[in-house]
């Protein structure tokens, strides 16, 4: 695992068919030290407080090995943190990390709360339409860490997970789980009680129980 990319951004227009709206999503790379604290990075911001930011959203993680793929499927070169996210990083693949998940980033502790869930602004940042619903399709969402200890990161900081949660729900499962409807109600009831996991995703997938 490491870090590419140390991202932060304020809230700023962004069209979106035929009126605007303010978003964070629109961040760039920075080289200087950043303080983590336990809701984002200082000088990071969001213009919707309702659906991002928030101590279990306090960094957005995308991985480097994903670039790849959207750049052949759109045929165009991808701008550092095209996806909004706080940190690139490498080695961080879905399918390899798992809700729950403490991670040693620079100073700072963090844990993995939940999966990313992709939004039309996505889409409008890059003028694809279907963006979101092809982030979802193919898993390459990305996942949102908590902070469990605040402190300074830099771009030549460390990125080590340092506990594997035992349940063994790695982030690709949990999209599955959350996005298919017919998903085994064994596995939504598993996940929903996951104490790791975000609020904002064990009340929906509660509701799909009763």
């Amino acid at each position: 695992m490491k870090l590419v990319s140390l991202n932060i951004g304020k809230p700023a227009e962004l069209s979106y068919k035929k009126k605007t709206v303010l978003s964070g999503i629109k961040k760039r790379p920075v080289q200087t030290s950043l303080y983590l604290s336990n809701i984002g990075f200082i000088g990071d911001g969001q213009a919707d407080l309702i659906h991002h930011g928030g101590e279990d959203k306090a960094v957005c993680v995308y991985a480097l090995e994903h670039y790849a793929y959207w750049e052949e499927t759109f045929n165009r070169p991808l701008p550092p943190a095209a996806f909004g996210e706080n940190v690139t990083a490498a080695g961080v693949l879905e399918t390899d990390v798992h809700v729950g998940d403490v991670f040693q980033l620079g100073e700072s502790i963090v844990q993995i709360s939940q999966p990313r869930q992709p939004c039309f602004k996505l889409a409008a940042l890059h003028h694809e339409p279907k963006l979101a619903l092809l982030v979802e399709e193919t898993g390459y969402t990305g996942f949102y860490f908590r902070v469990l200890t605040e402190g300074k990161v830099k771009i030549t900081s460390e990125l080590k997970r340092t506990e594997i949660h035992p349940a063994k729900i790695t982030i690709s499962k949990a999209n599955t789980i959350m996005n298919n409807k017919n998903a085994d109600r064994e596995d939504v009831h598993m996940l929903s009680q996951l104490e790791e996991l975000a609020e904002s995703w064990k009340k929906p997938l509660r509701i799909r129980l009763q």
